[in-house]
């Protein structure tokens, strides 16, 4: 008996496997929080106090929680290299980040505050992608692994990008990952100007409701960010937890994903006989004796096949075909030769902002929006208007100025072009993206000193400005300069060798 016993042990260990540990020592967050970039008109208000309240609360929660304010490249990658060394294979690794983040190739990007960001290259030189970190961590072993971004804002790096997508991307990421971000795919949120986010607000309140797995407690912040919101601002999550998590140890439903087997269920019953065949017949029971005096009774006949089912002749006629609709027209485009708003209004980004204004047609924040994709698209004249609907809101909106200059400068409208660089320029001395609008336009108009005088000025602030330093050079070939024109061309193609395509599609050659 003894030695079953030996052999049964290892059988019943491996039966019941040891549940996952998610100790306080076994979870680790980094909380983030950026809110003074150079490049934005002023401090974020929300980031840090929004960070000192989520590190609070994961402690509270069992976390070891490092926070990290208004951290430079340096410091974020220290940040970042710290946690990884502190996995071990089955932690918890959670990041919060809250400050401008941007998309680019496919991927979201977590910005730090001296990040210097002109180009889409610069995005991928100096931010921090979601699916890197996240990758990095599965790496080292974390069995949970959790990202909350709150960086859907409306930030001073996007108008420099003339193939601009708004807001984040969708995250690619390990099994075992949860992620959510404060508002939808390709989409930003208005600065309410308060001391925190709608979505830190709903989050902190649901992550201290206890007995909630951690998908439930996320999925309770989004609805409840989307009513509070009216609808302006929807959550998005994506979930591949292979096991259950609470932000609160401890909690009712956290559980191992393995449990003991239960016991085997009984055998199903024999299937009923299916509808077209015969039962089975069953066996005939055993003949009575003959009598001497009875001669045997005859054999009973064999059991009758069923008929053959009849040929369906009906199947075999084709069925009947729909009439032929005539071909639709293809949606005629804009004046301007680009698409027109029926073409462009199943794209998912322009269907959503669409939405938004249809429900709020002075909603500033979705007619800018839906104006740089319009642009970014070629739809110059559908931009356009977005923007005089952005201005009629709010005349003093310089970004929506220096675009709608920069879009009638591409179509030839160089004298509203002017007008409007002009104007956000007065409202904002020295604005680089409009000294570098303004250099185009003067260069389309022939004016090639005013243009040089204009790229000089927006280099003076930003030497790696690619557009000016192109346009400056085009600009001193035709004022006579022809050497130091093809040195500023020669250099501009070096940083970003698909600027003279750029400029061609401008009308400048």
């Amino acid at each position: 008996m003894k030695i079953r016993l030996l052999f049964l042990l290892p059988l019943l260990v491996s039966l019941f496997p040891a549940a996952p540990s998610h100790a306080a020592g076994d979870r680790y967050a980094l909380v983030i929080g950026n809110a003074k970039y150079p490049d934005a008109d002023s401090p974020l208000k929300e980031p840090i106090n929004d960070t000192r309240d989520v590190a609070d609360e994961l402690k509270r929660d069992g976390f070891s929680v490092e926070v990290g304010e208004n951290l430079t490249g340096d410091g974020m990658r220290r940040a970042f290299d710290k946690l990884y060394g502190k996995i071990k294979p089955g932690s918890v690794a959670l990041i919060f980040y809250s400050g401008f983040g941007i998309q680019s190739a496919r991927q979201s990007y977590m910005i730090p505050v001296d990040a210097q960001i002109w180009t889409e290259s610069d995005v991928r030189r100096d931010g921090f992608s979601i699916e890197a970190i996240l990758g990095e961590l599965n790496t080292r072993g974390a069995g949970v692994k959790i990202a909350l971004i709150d960086a859907s804002r409306r930030n001073p790096f996007e108008r420099r990008f003339r193939s601009f997508s708004a807001g984040l991307t969708p995250v690619i990421a390990p099994n075992g990952t949860l992620v959510m971000y404060s508002a939808a795919l390709a989409s930003v949120v208005s600065d309410v100007g308060g001391d925190h986010s709608l979505f830190v607000q709903e989050l902190l309140k649901e992550i201290r409701v206890p007995d909630l797995m951690a998908e439930e407690t996320l999925n309770r912040t989004k609805m409840g960010v989307t009513r509070a919101s009216r609808g302006e601002q929807v959550p998005w999550i994506s979930s591949s937890l292979a096991e259950d998590f609470s932000f609160i140890p401890g909690a009712a439903g956290s559980r191992p994903t393995a449990t003991p087997p239960s016991p085997a269920p009984p055998p199903a019953p024999p299937p009923p006989p299916v509808a077209n065949n015969p039962p089975p017949v069953p066996p005939a029971p055993p003949a009575p004796p003959v009598a001497a005096n009875n001669p045997p009774a005859p054999p009973a006949p064999p059991p009758l096949a069923p008929p053959a089912p009849k040929p369906q002749v009906e199947a075999a006629l084709p069925p009947p075909q729909p009439p032929v609709k005539p071909a639709e027209p293809a949606p005629a485009p804009n004046a301007d030769g680009g698409p027109s708003a029926s073409a462009l209004a199943e794209d998912p980004t322009i269907k959503g902002l669409t939405a938004k204004i249809a429900a709020n047609p002075d909603d500033v924040n979705a007619l800018y929006r839906r104006g740089q994709v319009y642009a970014s698209k070629g739809a110059y004249t559908l931009a356009i208007k977005d923007f005089d609907d952005t201005l009629r809101i709010n005349a003093k909106d310089v970004e929506a100025l220096n675009n709608r200059c920069w879009t009638r400068a591409v179509i030839g409208d160089l004298q509203g072009a002017l007008k409007d660089c002009n104007e956000a320029l007065r409202l904002r001395p020295n604005f680089v993206d409009a000294l570098d609008s303004r250099g185009l336009v003067n260069l389309k108009s022939g004016a090639a000193k005013n243009a040089i005088a204009d790229f000089d000025a927006a280099l003076k602030i930003n030497p790696r400005l690619t557009s000016s330093l192109y346009g400056r050079g085009v600009a001193k070939q035709r004022n006579g300069s022809a050497q130091e024109g093809a040195l500023d061309v020669a250099n501009a193609k070096a940083m970003d060798p698909n600027i003279a395509g750029e400029f061609a599609t401008y009308g400048v050659r």
